[in-house]
């Protein structure tokens, strides 16, 4: 029988989960709805990482970088963050047309607002690596358009200049030698039909969804490859004595 349940509670060891913190606009905020491209990651994660949501819809760069504390604060502790992936997914809202100024940044705030974000992350005790800074993907004009008169917006977005800011994406990656994806870049490439990966021209429809989750595995399988699964199968536990196995894992698994 198992005796002694409460002390062997209490004297638990808490289970410190490895994160991949999906941060950003409402590219990142739709990433968990069914079938997002963080719904297909969180699935192949599953018991290894806590796949978490921290996309902002309309957010531009500016504030973002205000509330990333809020959202990571800072710690001494920084061994806690050994296992803590990020991605960084901006810029589709800061390269609107300053005719939208509630959200449009000049490329160059934007970039160095980027290179803050990165360098924040960093002091945090992430890893260069596992910080992974995503371009926004490319616009569909004629789309956008469409959206824009249904919804009564100022069409306010070009793909070109969406273009630029990728390009800044890029350079602070490589300046902080960190990750990158330049989904921009690798969709227009690499898709003769990229229109249909967005929905309205700016969001990605499922199919845009399903191509960045696949972009990004690519990218992160090797970096979380050596995650264990947590906490030992079922049948590996001793059932006469469950906690001699679910206690001191790992150090038993």
């Amino acid at each position: 029988m198992w005796r002694n349940t409460d002390r062997n509670i209490k004297s638990a060891v808490p289970i410190v989960w490895p994160r991949l913190v999906l941060f950003g606009d409402s590219l990142s905020q739709h990433a968990l709805e069914e079938g997002g491209w963080g719904s297909r990651l969180a699935e192949k994660l599953v018991r290894r990482c806590d796949v978490v949501c921290r996309g902002l819809s309309g957010y531009n760069s500016r504030f973002a970088r205000l509330v990333l504390p809020r959202i990571l604060p800072y710690t001494n502790k920084k061994e806690e963050n050994e296992n803590t992936t990020v991605t960084v997914l901006l810029g589709s809202n800061d390269s609107v047309s300053p005719v939208s100024p509630q959200q449009h940044v000049p490329l160059a705030e934007f970039e160095e607002n980027l290179q803050g974000i990165v360098s924040y992350l960093a002091s945090l005790g992430i890893q260069k690596k596992n910080i992974v800074v995503i371009s926004p993907p490319p616009l569909c004009e004629p789309k956008w358009v469409v959206e824009c008169k249904k919804c009564g917006y100022n069409v306010d977005r070009q793909n070109a200049f969406t273009g630029k800011y990728a390009a800044a994406c890029m350079r602070v990656a490589a300046q902080a030698q960190t990750s990158s994806l330049d989904l921009w870049t690798l969709m227009q490439h690499e898709l003769h039909n990229w229109q249909d990966y967005l929905s309205d021209g700016l969001h990605l429809s499922p199919a845009g969804q399903r191509f960045l989750a696949e972009a990004l595995w690519t990218l992160l399988e090797p970096l979380l490859a050596d995650l264990p699964s947590i906490l030992p199968r079922w049948d590996a536990v001793n059932h006469e004595r469950p906690e001699d196995s679910l206690l001191t894992w790992p150090q038993s698994d």
